[in-house]
């Protein structure tokens, strides 16, 4: 069965039109060899959030692949300011995620990269679906499995492939997520960073060509500052997540939601045990108040 594609405004190589009605050549390298990156940016309001970390996160993964930037941040928000408004005028969605993609461009396949292509850029916005209430007020369910991906997850790759096998093994066990390790420690999950809770502490995995660097890595720093919450990132052992106080997962669309079963068994101690727990709470509190405060 084909599903429709919808006739919202996107961006494509310069020109805005319906997204149903946007084409690239087979021999775009994103289609061939999967060789390109993605950033998502979240809007709240029709402002966008952490746009400038976003941007920086997007120039970094264009460099790592040698491929030239192909606007400046004043021409990416000129382009997708429109894109914002009609979604919010036609369907009434203030709240929304905007894609972009870009790839090296279209040449004869070949492994090796080639020179003087221009690239492809692709813009797509759609409404916001965030965690239900119940979820943020019971948790999720997540399973855990080995990080059997490639090793530059630093880069925000649309070769994505590992990550959507990862993400089925929980689709198939009926949870939310997938917690990943490679060799017995944290790595991320198939769509989100993962957090733990110790005595009172956040924890996060440390920076490393192997973990993407999530917007929230830096934001949730400032949060814990706020809230008078210890932060640090270090290697996390797998024992360590399963016998946390508290886990998390962050991401644009996420935000920051509690987990409180992992492999079946109830994440936490004593009367929070299965429970969202209080780091959580004044985190989710503080991230409400930044967004009112940091969009663009």
């Amino acid at each position: 069965m084909t599903t429709a594609l919808p006739s919202t405004m996107c961006y494509l190589n310069g020109s805005f039109m319906p997204l149903s009605e946007a084409k690239v050549s087979v021999l775009d390298r994103g289609f061939i060899f999967g060789d390109g990156i993605y950033e998502v940016v979240p809007v709240y309001g029709r402002r966008l959030f952490r746009f400038d970390e976003h941007m920086a996160r997007l120039e970094r993964s264009l460099a790592k692949l040698r491929i030239v930037n192909p606007y400046s941040r004043a021409e990416w928000l000129a382009r997708i300011r429109p894109l914002v408004a009609a979604l919010g005028d036609q369907h009434g969605a203030d709240d929304q995620l905007v894609y972009i993609e870009i790839t090296r461009g279209v040449a004869l396949r070949d492994h090796v990269m080639p020179e003087g292509v221009a690239p492809t850029v692709f813009m797509m916005v759609n409404e916001m679906k965030p965690p239900t209430a119940e979820q943020r007020h019971h948790g999720v369910a997540c399973v855990t499995a080995r990080d059997f991906r490639w090793e530059r997850g630093d880069i925000k790759s649309i070769s994505l492939l590992g990550n959507v096998l990862a993400r089925q093994i929980s689709a198939d066990a009926g949870a939310v997520e997938t917690i990943m390790f490679r060799d017995g420690y944290l790595t991320e999950a198939a769509s989100c960073n993962v957090w733990v809770v110790h005595e009172g502490a956040l924890l996060g995995p440390p920076r490393s060509e192997q973990v993407l660097e999530g917007i929230r890595v830096e934001l949730l720093r400032e949060l814990c500052l706020e809230v008078g919450v210890a932060y640090n990132l270090r290697p996390i052992p797998e024992a360590d997540v399963l016998s946390a106080d508290e886990v998390m997962l962050s991401s644009a669309t996420k935000e920051i939601l509690p987990v409180t079963r992992i492999d079946g068994d109830p994440v936490g101690h004593g009367a929070l045990r299965g429970k969202p727990g209080p780091v959580y709470a004044r985190l989710y509190e503080a991230y409400q108040r930044a967004k009112a405060l940091q969009a663009t």
